[in-house]
């Protein structure tokens, strides 16, 4: 399954910003993409990649932070 995931609201926190609507796609056989560590490494991984910023340490790698859709 393919997931968009996408940055709610701007937040900076540890000295890493974050903008409303970055979003990446992330492939995961997971019916809860934020709800497993492995899944949670997948987007934070994506976010790395794309836009070199680290989720996780953003304390931004949950449903409260992020929005995810089935977009497959």
């Amino acid at each position: 399954m393919l997931y968009r995931v996408t940055v709610k609201n701007n937040r900076i926190a540890n000295g890493i910003r974050l903008e409303k609507g970055m979003s990446v796609e992330v492939a995961s056989q997971s019916f809860n993409l934020l709800g497993t560590t492995q899944g949670k490494e997948l987007v934070n991984n994506a976010f790395k990649a794309k836009y070199g910023v680290d989720i996780k340490k953003a304390c931004a790698d949950t449903s409260l932070c992020l929005d995810v859709v089935k977009i497959n």
